[in-house]
């Protein structure tokens, strides 16, 4: 595997930050099952991880800002440049030992993501990818699917839970969508949802209520594996603006459309 020294840098801290997870996962399963219990234990595993990253990329790079989950943003010496982190994307599923979670790192250099990693520990498919040099998982190239038709597509989204607002957007995205295409997944890591558009497992991905660390690394694995990323409200930066919309070059105006529209 070749890369930049701060891909390299990334990489290291993401896997570092995983073994950490995957060991603290084993216990999930052994925890009682009550609101404190397991939550509170997630939390302590959510943040270890993130500290393992921060002194990994903080070690390698002091001059570099810092925005993430559990600790918020600090600027850096370099005013320029900005690492991007979700220790854990997909906490609830973590939390109910569902193996379907993944750490997020990106790097951000002007405004703009040029290097990516999101690994996701449980399975041990690593997606990195570089401005400009591709996306990839583990040691293969990643293309977007190639279906150009919404009835023979799968796109994936996020649902608003436990009170959140926005339900009644998502519900009638999905009642203008569903009939249309083969299928609609919510599985819980927006992380992963776009890695998986990367990958051409899904055809698309929309969600609203986002922030930055659920999807900057997301959003270059699909840009460099030849997809579309753009906001749901046209106009809104796609990164800090809190919704998404990412596909295959064909899905990406019917789907864009259908949303846009609702």
């Amino acid at each position: 595997m070749q890369g930049s020294a701060n891909l390299n840098l990334m990489i290291k801290a993401a896997r570092k930050a995983g073994r950490s997870l995957v060991k603290d996962f084993r216990e999930v399963e052994n925890l009682q099952v009550s609101a404190k219990g397991p939550g509170d234990f997630v939390s302590r595993a959510d943040l270890a991880a993130e500290k393992i990253i921060r002194e990994e990329l903080m070690t390698g790079r002091p001059s570099y800002g810092w925005l993430a989950e559990e600790s918020g943003g600090a600027e850096g010496k370099d005013p320029t440049r900005r690492w991007i982190v979700d220790p854990l994307d997909g906490t609830t599923n973590f939390l109910h030992g569902l193996p379907h979670w993944a750490v997020s790192i990106a790097l951000e250099h002007k405004g703009e993501i040029v290097s990516a990693v999101v690994f996701d520990a449980a399975k041990d498919e690593l997606y990195w990818a570089e401005k400009g040099a591709g996306a990839w998982m583990n040691e293969s190239r990643l293309r977007v699917s190639g279906r150009a038709r919404m009835i023979e597509s799968i796109f994936a989204t996020g649902i608003p839970f436990g009170g959140r607002t926005g339900l009644p957007a998502s519900i009638q995205d999905l009642a203008r969508l569903m009939p249309a295409c083969a299928g609609v997944r919510r599985w819980g890591a927006a992380a992963l949802d776009l890695a998986y558009v990367a990958a051409g497992r899904y055809e698309g991905y929309w969600e609203r209520g986002l922030n930055a660390w659920d999807v900057a690394a997301g959003v270059l694995l699909v840009r460099e594996a030849g997809g579309l990323v753009g906001p749901i409200r046209e106009g809104v930066d796609v990164i800090e603006g809190g919704s998404i919309i990412a596909a295959n070059a064909e899905m990406f105006g019917p789907l864009a459309k259908t949303l846009r529209d609702a």
